[in-house]
Order: structure tokens, then C-alpha cells, then sequence
């Protein structure tokens, strides 16, 4: 079970509607798994490693290296570690956090931070350096990646230290920025980042097999995980953001003279040996493991499993994660009013990546929670309709709550709590409304990161 909290879920609000809304939640959550998905696509017969109609020889000495980053990276190092076993010849991962079931006998999980970057990260980012260093052109390197690597796998260059790593990336996310404006700076400041890794196997010509799960807004869905396809972005694919763009996105955000020193001068110069790698030759194969818009394809497939038919609104939603949450509400009113675009009862998803724009002090909370709560103010009048909001790697924010449920019941029930949802949006305390309601999301890790999901049920209304 994925959503570790169900029952206290269903134990109060819009009971009917949350079940639904949490059953279409878990079923896609399950779908999304990259373990099952990498068990089935990874086979290894002693000799031939095999993805798809792709085949690597093993006959003679290899040595093989697993590495990666991600707040996915436990379910898919869990996978490759049973696959390969002891012809495993190093294996390094670094994770947002380790669960029980985590226990890998090849591979080495590490802890690293996000979305700040920390230390640990650092050291471990260091090592994976290291073994690249020693590598050979016979040997091949099996690299997953999901989202969040950037700040995991955090390495910045000589002169910039991790300490101006973790300020500016604290402004950018508290400015609202976007992740590709994030990742344009994050990129080039980075020994690892922005295809910088990918570049260093290369110079040892060594192979690559990326094992990818994607948290690009508005990726088309994945056809097939077993066919190599061109790839753009993480530490392992050429990078389509410019030392222009980051500093445009310095000025953007008035942090030319807030930002540390060392970064505004390092991205001031236009050297080319400065700029990310744009292209790579034919040793370097990537697989996706699934995408943002496989949430919602697997989502309106659940729904419509269970008799309710789906609407999939978009694949891009993005912006302020309260006035997203307004948007939604006022889809979800036109069709329980007016049944347009679809007509009542029926599932509405949409898939992206929100932000908060932080100014002052504030409190706990996550754009997937800000949103589920922005959503139930605006549909307190109308009985039955009922949202999930989830960021799908189980950690919002920097919380470890994945998301929230806003439904018809949440206004009043916070106001017999005395508790105010708005004001609390206002300092970004949506933790606390959701934890004393009860209705926060629990689920851990949740072997995928596809970005953020919004699942939204709505009834036929009597009458």
C-alpha cells in the first residue's frame, strides 16, 4: 500500500469521493513503481545484459559501476542490485532518505540533501567522481536518474563552495522560480550537473546505460521503456539551458546583487569551456522509465477502470501553487454546473510542477499541500467534490508529507478547529492545517518521481 494513512483518510470529510479519489491515487502510484519496471525490462543471463533488442556482452572481463541520484533511486537500486548481484563490480546512490526495506548487498545508499544541497551529497558526489577517474574504456557504467538529482548530486566547481550552492538555491525556490530557471544556474555552476558527469565517462570512453525517470513538465507519455530515445537535462544528457539563460534568470529575480559573489562572477563570463555539453557520441544510451504525463495516463486509466470517466486537463500546470489550486476549483465548478468540458461524475487530473513564492518568515508546507488547500476554499459550497494533491516521490517540499486532500467539508471543519486556511496560506503553513485535520498525505517512498499529481473527483449533484 502506497498511501501508508488510507483509513484515517476515509475516516471523516466527503467519505465516498475520498475513496474514489484515493483508490484512482494508490493505483496509479503502484503503476509508476520503477522496481517492477526495472525487474521486467533488466535481464542478465550471466553473460548478456539485455534491455529490449539491446545487448550487452559480458563474456569477457567487465567491470560494471551503478551510480546515481534521485528521490527515486531506492526502488530502482534495489532493482538493479538483485538483477546483476556480485557482477556488481561498485555501485554508489545517493537518495533523499532510506527506508527498512532499503537493504542492498552491492550497492551503497547514501543520504544526501534536498532541496538544499548538503554535505553528505557532496562527499558522495566526490567518490562517484572518483570511480569515474578510474574507469576504462572496457568498463560500463549503469546510471539511474530521477528527479531531484540535482540537488543530491550537488559538486560545484572550483571556487564556488557548497555553502553558495545552498543560498542560491534557497533564493531561486523562495523567489518562485521555475525548475528549468533553477537548473539553468544549478547546471553550470556544477562538476556533475547539466550533463557534466556523462561528459567525464565519455572522456574515459566508457559505455553509459542511463536508467531515467523523468520529471519534465509536459514530457509526452513513455512508449516504450525498452527503446533508447534521445534525452535532454540531469547529469547525464545534454544540457539544453545556456550560461546566457542562468544569467537572465539572475536578473529575472533580482538576485544579481543578492547571489553569492562567486556564482554572479563565475556566470558573468562567457568562456566556452564554462558552458554545458551539448551533444554526446553513441555510447551513451538512455532509457525512460516513465514521465510526468504517464501519472495522468495512468490515472484516467483507473478511473475508468472503475466506471468514472477521466478528463486529463494538462500535462503542464505550473505557477503559484495557492492560485493553481483557485484554477482547479473553478474547472471543477464549470462541470459540476455546468458539465463542461465533461459531464458529472467524473475524474479530473492534471500534472505539472507549482511553486511558492516565500517572502518573510513562514511555516511548513509544500506547493502540492498549498494547492489542495487553495482548492478547498474556493469549493466549500459545493458538496462532494474532493481533491488529492500529491507531489508522487512521497516528499513535498521539504516536508515528509506527500500531499494533501481538500474536499467540500475542509473549510468548515478547519473553522471548528479555529484554524484559518487563509491566513495560514499567507505565511505557508499548510503542514499544520492539513496534520491537525488529518488530512495529509503519508506515504514514504514511493519508487517513482514523476512530478506533482492532482486528482480531482466530482459528483453528479442531485437534482
Amino acid at each position: 500500500m502506497k498511501v501508508k494513512n488510507r483509513e484515517r483518510l476515509l475516516a471523516h470529510g466527503e467519505r465516498e469521493s475520498r475513496r474514489i479519489v484515493l483508490e484512482v491515487l494508490e493505483a496509479t502510484l503502484q503503476s509508476l513503481d520503477a522496481y517492477p519496471r526495472i525487474k521486467t525490462l533488466l535481464k542478465w543471463d550471466g553473460t548478456t545484459l539485455s534491455i529490449g533488442e539491446n545487448h550487452w556482452d559480458f563474456r569477457q572481463e567487465r567491470r560494471i559501476y551503478v551510480i546515481g541520484a534521485g528521490k527515486a533511486c531506492n526502488a530502482m537500486a534495489r532493482a538493479v542490485d538483485e538483477i546483476l548481484g556480485d557482477r556488481i563490480t561498485e555501485g554508489l546512490v545517493i537518495v533523499k532518505g532510506i527506508e527498512p526495506e532499503d537493504t542492498l548487498k552491492h550497492i551503497e545508499l547514501v543520504t544526501g540533501g534536498h532541496p538544499l544541497p548538503n554535505h553528505e551529497g557532496w562527499k558522495a558526489s566526490q567518490r562517484i567522481l572518483d570511480l569515474v577517474n578510474q574507469s576504462t574504456p572496457d568498463d560500463l557504467f549503469i546510471v539511474m536518474i530521477s528527479g531531484g538529482s540535482s540537488a543530491l548530486m550537488s559538486c560545484p566547481v572550483e571556487g564556488i563552495t557548497l555553502e553558495d550552492e545552498r543560498i542560491i538555491t534557497d533564493q531561486l525556490l523562495k523567489s518562485s522560480a521555475r525548475i528549468l530557471e533553477i537548473n539553468a544556474i544549478r547546471r553550470h555552476v556544477s562538476e556533475t550537473n547539466g550533463g557534466r558527469l556523462a561528459q567525464k565517462i565519455e572522456a574515459k570512453g566508457a559505455e553509459m546505460i542511463n536508467l531515467i525517470i523523468s520529471d519534465s513538465v509536459g514530457d509526452r507519455p513513455t512508449l516504450d521503456p525498452g527503446k533508447p530515445v534521445p534525452f535532454f537535462g540531469t547529469p547525464v544528457a545534454p544540457d539544453g539551458t545556456t550560461l546566457e539563460e542562468a544569467r537572465h534568470v539572475l536578473k529575472k529575480y533580482d538576485l544579481l546583487s543578492k547571489a553569492p559573489r562567486s556564482i554572479v562572477d563565475y556566470l558573468k563570463t562567457s568562456d566556452p569551456y564554462r558552458e554545458t555539453p551539448k551533444s554526446f557520441g553513441n555510447r551513451i544510451y538512455h532509457f525512460v522509465m516513465g514521465g510526468c504525463a504517464d501519472s495522468c495516463q495512468a490515472a484516467k486509466g483507473a478511473a475508468e477502470e472503475r466506471g468514472i470517466p477521466g478528463l486529463i486537463l494538462t500535462t503542464f500546470l505550473q505557477g503559484e501553487s495557492r492560485e493553481a489550486g483557485t484554477f482547479l476549483a473553478s474547472v471543477a465548478r464549470e462541470i459540476a454546473l455546468n458539465h463542461r468540458p465533461i459531464h458529472p461524475p467524473c475524474l479530473l487530473i492534471a500534472s505539472g510542477e507549482t511553486t511558492t513564492k516565500v517572502e518573510g518568515a513562514s511555516g511548513q508546507g509544500g506547493p502540492s499541500q498549498e494547492l489542495a488547500l487553495g482548492f478547498a476554499l474556493e469549493i466549500s459550497d459545493l458538496k462532494g467534490i474532493c481533491m488529492a494533491a500529491l507531489d508522487t516521490d512521497g516528499t513535498d517540499g521539504p516536508t515528509g508529507i506527500a500531499g494533501g486532500i481538500g474536499d467540500s467539508s475542509t473549510r468548515e471543519r478547519a473553522e471548528r478547529k479555529g484554524l484559518d486556511i487563509y491566513e495560514s496560506l499567507l505565511i505557508h503553513d499548510s503542514s499544520t492545517v492539513l496534520r491537525v485535520l488529518e488530512d495529509e498525505i503519508m506515504t514514504g517512498n514511493t519508487g517513482t518521481n514523476v512530478c506533482d499529481l492532482n486528482v480531482i473527483y466530482i459528483p453528479q449533484r442531485e437534482g
